[in-house]
This record gives C-alpha cells, sequence and structure tokens, in this order.
C-alpha cells in the first residue's frame, strides 16, 4: 500500500507508472510517475471526466488543444483540464521522476 507520494518511486523508468489512492463513486486519486515520458505523436486524451492535476515533482509540458502553447509546469502548478477537453503531455523531464497527483472528477 503506498502511504506517501515519494516513496517509494518506481523503479522501472520504461514506462510510466499510475498508482490509484483513492476511489469513490464519481472521484478518482491517482499518482502518476513519469520518466521522460510524452503523449504519442497525434495521440490526444479525451476524457469523460474533469480532472485536476498538481505537478509534484520534475517538470512536464502539458498542451491543451484549444490553446495555441505548451504550458511548461514545474512543482507547485495545477490545472484544470474540463471534461472532453483534448489534451496531451507533449513532454516529462527524462533525468529525474515527474511526479503528479491528478484528481479525476464527475462521471467516472
Amino acid at each position: 500500500m503506498l502511504n506517501n507520494l515519494f516513496s517509494p518511486l518506481p523503479s522501472d523508468q520504461a514506462q510510466e507508472h499510475f498508482d490509484e489512492l483513492l476511489t469513490r463513486p464519481g472521484l478518482c486519486i491517482e499518482r502518476i510517475v513519469s520518466h521522460g515520458q510524452a503523449s504519442p505523436p497525434g495521440f490526444w486524451y479525451d476524457q469523460p471526466q474533469c480532472e485536476w492535476v498538481l505537478l509534484l515533482k520534475g517538470s512536464a509540458g502539458l498542451r491543451l488543444e484549444h490553446e495555441d502553447y505548451s504550458r511548461v509546469l514545474k512543482p507547485g502548478d495545477f490545472v484544470e483540464i474540463p471534461a472532453h477537453c483534448r489534451h496531451r503531455v507533449e513532454w516529462t523531464d527524462a533525468t529525474r521522476a515527474t511526479v503528479w497527483l491528478a484528481v479525476h472528477f464527475g462521471a467516472i
């Protein structure tokens, strides 16, 4: 059972890791750990629920389809992504772990 957002971090850096921390009707909170991963070229997330994401460690580029730029996220930065707002992860830090806290709410 995970009791600390930073420990233990997954040792396998070849893939992104998703850990559900809390799930209730209409709510899912998860920790995401990235090591240089990004969305595949041309791929956009289009989720039926809203998502609030907080970058805890590392850095990342997040692109919302309706914006002409990528948001550069650093520790402490957060974004609310409305349901069906197409978005993608342009990049994550390849030199250290990027740790996200994602809160999915609404129609889950």
